[in-house]
């Protein structure tokens, strides 16, 4: 297997760029949403680095691959990132409106924070 972390640390960098550039436009549904992709593309790296399969989206099953121990405060961050995969992006998750109506400054800083 060619190892291609490098390529997945790229990507997850651009990830965090977006992410930040959508905080300074008050899109925070997108920030949520680029700050998972940021993390899931970062262990995606390491579990390349580490030659382990990396599939799926949740940050939890990716760490877990990884077999390494995480500190708690990492560990709720990831499970805070994997509640916002899916509701930054589709409006039927909600009775009405769309993400952009849920989403607020405060979570945004969050998940930067943990990304």
């Amino acid at each position: 297997m060619v190892s291609r972390f490098r390529d997945w640390l790229r990507q997850s960098e651009r990830n965090m760029v977006s992410a930040v550039a959508n905080y300074r436009e008050g899109i925070y549904e997108e920030v949520c949403f680029e700050s998972h992709q940021a993390a899931e593309k970062a262990i995606k790296a390491l579990l390349n680095y580490l030659n382990k399969e990396r599939r799926g989206h949740s940050l939890l099953f990716l760490v877990s691959e990884a077999s390494i121990e995480v500190p708690e405060e990492v560990r709720r961050c990831i499970l805070d990132l994997d509640k916002h995969y899916i509701p930054s992006r589709y409006p039927d998750i909600f009775d009405e409106g769309a993400p952009l109506d849920y989403y607020t400054k405060e979570d945004a800083e969050k998940c930067l924070s943990c990304a």
